[in-house]
């Protein structure tokens, strides 16, 4: 393995910073990912060294804005000096198109009230229209009428300033695609880690360290975006579900088709559509779209259908979602077939409290400055504090470089996270991090990696909340067989019990050494109710002894909330 190179050599200070970091995207992805692009996008890489500094900053700083058309005269920095000249080499390529056609509705996004008026003036007076009628019934009246596709002078001789369009921006797409591994990051990672806003931790990469190992991955990755794109759009689900590409074998694109059918189903469902709701739910084969399968077969009265698809599911050792929203549909299937009932399950035992306090004010506020002392100090950590200690103690299995995991220096965490095998392939690593807390030396690994990773991004550790005080009380009032219990929790499903665990903690470092020294307190504020997964920890801190309370808040009468 060869250590990861410095991800970014340029400084805010230079002018031409993200013309370094644009740069070094395409060097990464030509050392990494050649074997994956086609001859245009190998041409694009080659004839991109050979432009002068100026055309390659400009051809950066379009690729970084939104969208493919820009005003010239918007497209005006210092630093590249002359914006006609820089432009000239992309022309040339047909990088850039410097006379695009436009349809009106381009034309609407491009130009301002004004000038619409002065490009339009001529539909206006035919459509009736007075001459200081607004952008949106100018819009809503002749985009209609409008249907040509024609270049800015023809819409508008007159034009102060042209309007040019990228060419070349599924092609950076594509690069930026293979680089990050996903479409959701961009180049503002680069600034944000130049502002020192973000840091990430350095993972060793191997040759192989990539997102995607076969071209047909990349084109089926950008197919399912367009997709879900589309769907935004509000495109009709039933076109996108056949346009829909067929199961890859590649394990995560499979599992992002998984969730847009998922997505096409709740459309249909929202639409009424019930069957086709079914038919896409079936298809996603996903634990989540499963249950909402069966809810739409229950609604449709197919009882049996959805009784033998239940018991299916729970032979199939459910996770505990799917497990609790099992239990719930289950006993009514079989009050509907008249199949002998089973024994309900019982809701999780735990301790509730009862408080009256003044408000409105935020309820876990008032709750910790009521029953918190200096004695006995009270915590704001919700999801944070059960979730920051095991990312700090398993750090070295979370930031292993398996294969498929990392593939870029901005990784706040391995892209792997929530897929099925996730632990199973760092089994052994987590053993040896979880046998800590057998041998009682996870205290120290956990506060030496506080200190060296202090600031680096990682999915499970929120730094803000867990600062030096709050890690020293959790390590000396949490008991290593809580804890234990806790991450192994985690790790049986960490997508799903990484949410609902309690509001506060309050620390009870004096209690006698037969009590707890600690506890945990979700709070509920008028009206509230407990959500499902955190009745799942409810119930998994009952099975565990583990000191726990829901306290339950009502305003004081006279409070304003009551007046």
């Amino acid at each position: 393995m060869n250590s990861a190179p410095a991800p970014v050599t340029a400084s805010l200070d230079d002018p031409f910073y993200y013309l370094t970091n644009f740069r070094f995207v395409l060097a990464w992805v030509s050392e990494r990912h050649a074997d994956l692009l086609d001859p245009d996008e190998l041409a694009f890489l080659r004839h991109f060294d050979t432009l002068p500094q100026a055309s390659q900053a400009l051809l950066a700083r379009m690729v970084m804005r939104k969208g493919e058309l820009f005003r010239l005269g918007k497209l005006s920095y210092r630093e590249i000096g002359d914006t006609s000249d820089a432009l000239a080499p992309l022309v040339e390529l047909g990088w850039v198109d410097a006379a695009p056609t436009l349809s009106v509705d381009e034309l609407f996004h491009q130009l301002r009230l004004a000038e619409l008026r002065s490009a339009l003036a001529t539909p206006m007076r035919d459509a009736g229209l007075p001459a200081s009628a607004g952008k949106a019934v100018l819009q809503a009246t002749l985009t209609s009428q409008l249907t040509e596709i024609k270049s800015l002078t023809e819409w508008w001789p007159m034009a102060p300033d042209n309007i040019v369009r990228l060419m070349v921006m599924d092609i950076c797409d594509r690069l930026r695609l293979m680089f990050f591994g996903n479409l959701r990051q961009d180049w503002a990672e680069f600034v944000l880690t130049e502002l020192g806003l973000q840091q990430f931790e350095s993972v060793p990469f191997t040759t192989t360290s990539r997102a995607f190992q076969q071209r047909e991955e990349v084109n089926a990755y950008l197919a399912l975006h367009r997709l879900r794109q589309r769907l935004d759009e509000g495109e009709p689900f039933e076109q996108l579900s056949l346009e829909l590409p067929p199961r890859p074998g590649n394990a995560w694109l499979a599992t992002r088709r998984a969730r847009l059918l998922l997505q096409l189903g709740r459309e249909a469902e929202r639409s009424g559509q019930a069957e086709q709701a079914v038919l896409l739910y079936a298809k996603a084969e996903s634990s989540e779209a499963r249950i909402r399968q069966l809810r739409v077969l229950e609604r449709l009265r197919r009882h049996q259908e959805a009784f033998d698809l239940a018991m299916n599911a729970q032979s199939l050792t459910p996770n505990e979602t799917e497990a609790q929203a099992l239990a719930r549909l289950l006993p009514r299937l079989r009050k509907k077939l008249k199949i002998d009932a089973q024994p309900p399950v019982r809701e999780p035992a735990y301790t509730r409290w009862e408080l009256t306090l003044p408000g409105p004010q935020p309820v876990e506020r008032a709750v910790a400055l009521h029953i918190g002392s200096p004695e006995a100090p009270v915590y704001y950590t919700e999801n944070t504090l059960i979730t920051g200690l095991f990312g700090l103690l398993c750090w070295p299995a979370i930031f292993a470089p398996l294969p498929g995991a990392f593939f870029h220096p901005f990784h706040s965490g391995p892209a792997d996270l929530h897929r099925e095998d996730f632990v199973a392939r760092r089994r052994g690593l987590f053993d040896e991090c979880l046998a800590r807390l057998e041998d009682g030396s996870y205290r120290q690994a956990i506060h030496t990696t506080w200190q060296e990773k202090h600031g680096l991004a990682s999915p499970f550790v929120h730094w803000p909340l867990l600062d030096e005080t709050l890690l020293a009380l959790a390590l000396e009032c949490l008991p290593a067989t809580h804890l234990k219990a806790c991450f192994g929790r985690l790790l049986q499903d960490i997508k799903a019990n990484r949410a609902g665990l309690p509001d506060l903690i309050q620390f009870l470092p004096d209690a006698p050494p037969s009590e707890p020294r600690y506890r945990l307190i979700e709070v509920k504020g008028p009206g509230d109710r407990l959500q499902d997964n955190q009745r799942r920890w409810l119930a998994f801190f009952h099975q565990h002894h583990i000191p726990v309370a829901v306290c339950y808040v009502q305003w004081l009468a006279d409070s304003p909330a009551a007046l």
